[in-house]
């Protein structure tokens, strides 16, 4: 296990780090891969749509940046098994992974199909686990492997996100939790971050639609919705150096939405 402990700004940088961002072309994913290039690391970039994903390799690349990527739809059986071994043949390495990929359908959880429950629990649960499973010979010999899990705060609290949606982050959460105790002593740290409403593509059919954006904004005592980047600088806090006694924790990035009672 690497016991070295971070002095100084040495432990506010990624350089030198080898690191795997799932979704990591739009919304938080791509703040988290910019963030974690201009701090110093290398970056492995999964996504499903390929075009997409080959035009920011290109960017990166002639920013001077190293970058690779694979573009794959983590829903399938395969995917992580796929994604581990690429990222193998290209660093033989990995220092740290972030899980980031979800998706959400809005709707009353009586109307839910059991397609619909599959999709969603095997995209933003399953392939998470799978990942860390496939991740973790890698994340061990690294000696300082970092997990950070993209959940939210409907795994903390209930939101108009849909049930599904929140059970599935909220098992992110506890995976978090058995992972970071399981995983100590491998060097392996394991934390999550919780978003609450973030101004992404994803969020954009609720935040524009004014009565939405309304109460959204009436829970929230910020007055504001997050920024991709503000997630993005939690995530690479988890990642750094910096936080090598934080483990088994979960990060609320919400303007204060979780604290606000009554």
């Amino acid at each position: 296990m690497n016991t070295t402990l971070p002095t100084s700004l040495v432990g506010w940088s990624l350089s030198g780090q080898r690191a795997l961002v799932t979704g990591g072309t739009k919304g938080i994913g791509e703040a988290i891969v910019r963030q974690f290039l201009d701090l110093g690391a290398s970056v492995f970039i999964v996504a499903r749509t390929n075009d997409l994903l080959q035009q920011q390799l290109t960017d990166y690349r002639q920013q001077g940046h190293t970058v690779e990527g694979l573009a794959v739809d983590l829903g399938q059986p395969d995917a992580a098994r796929r994604i581990i071994d690429a990222v193998t043949n290209a660093w033989n390495g990995l220092d740290i992974l972030v899980n980031n990929t979800g998706t959400n359908i809005r709707k009353p959880t009586a109307e839910y199909t059991p397609a619909e429950y599959d999709h969603i629990l095997t995209t933003n649960l399953r392939s998470t686990y799978e990942l860390c499973q496939t991740a973790y010979p890698l994340l061990k010999a690294s000696g300082n492997g970092r997990i950070v899990m993209v959940s939210s705060v409907s795994a903390l609290t209930h939101t108009s996100s849909g049930s599904l949606y929140g059970m599935s982050k909220a098992a992110m959460l506890q995976l978090t939790r058995n992972l970071a105790v399981e995983w100590a002593a491998d060097g392996i740290r394991v934390n999550a971050v919780a978003p609450w409403y973030i101004n992404t593509p994803l969020a954009q059919p609720v935040l524009t639609n004014p009565d939405k954006l309304a109460g959204i904004l009436s829970r929230t005592p910020m007055k504001r919705v997050g920024e991709a980047v503000e997630v993005a600088s939690a995530v690479s806090f988890l990642s750094m150096p910096a936080s090598s006694y934080i483990t088994g924790q979960t990060l609320s990035v919400d303007g204060g939405m979780l604290a606000w009672g009554y």
